[in-house]
């Protein structure tokens, strides 16, 4: 359910359950941080996509019930991806929903297919976000718009969330694999340091 494809330094990590919208479980949320922990000083670029017409739904319902909504997996998950010295990119093929939200803010660039929307519905669900991702939120869009979407529950489309700079580009699912080897030249033929080194230096 989680793919993982090495071609040197650069890392594509694919959500894999399109039958179920990508919808996240334990196993998959514990083996994306172990890939996060393997990318530590192999990476140079490691970019995360789904597979099928969505990045993921979120949760998978039924472990949601269980408790895997509150799990501190999701949270351990975006500090890891958060904290690679390498430049990490949310390839977004379709909508981005729920816990899902805390690895692609945690990114350090998100590109999205434009018929993709973006919800977090915390406030109609009961729970609390993820810790981080208010901040991280608010960090990229504001206050006022962070509440927008986890106080208000308002789903954005794509060309909202790319004027509000929640993601940095919209691009079509179908091209952003070229997109990304793009994005991806400059770190490739760098440094694992001056990679680190460069974003150590920008504000998370």
């Amino acid at each position: 359910m989680i793919d993982l494809k090495q071609d040197g330094a650069f890392w594509v990590v694919t959500l894999n359950r399109p039958e179920k919208a990508n919808s996240l479980t334990s196993e998959m949320l514990s083996r994306l941080i172990n890939i996060a922990d393997e990318a530590q000083g192999a990476a140079k670029v490691l970019v995360l996509t789904g597979a099928g017409k969505v990045f993921s739904a979120g949760a998978d319902l039924d472990e949601a019930r269980a408790g895997l909504a509150t799990s501190p997996l999701w949270e351990e998950l975006s500090g890891r991806i958060a904290a690679l010295p390498c430049l990490t990119i949310a390839a977004l093929n379709g909508t981005l929903a729920g816990g899902a939200f805390g690895m692609a803010l945690a990114c350090d660039m998100r590109i999205a297919d434009p018929a993709a929307k973006f919800f977090y519905p915390v406030m109609k669900l009961g729970f609390l976000p993820q810790p981080s991702d208010p901040k991280r939120l608010a960090n990229l869009i504001g206050p006022a718009r962070s509440k927008m979407i986890l106080m208000a529950g308002q789903k954005i489309t794509s060309e909202a969330a790319l004027s509000w700079g929640l993601v940095d580009r919209l691009i079509p699912a179908a091209d952003q694999a070229e997109a990304i080897v793009a994005l991806s030249e400059a770190a490739l033929a760098a440094t694992s340091d001056h990679i680190a080194g460069i974003k150590g230096l920008i504000p998370a």
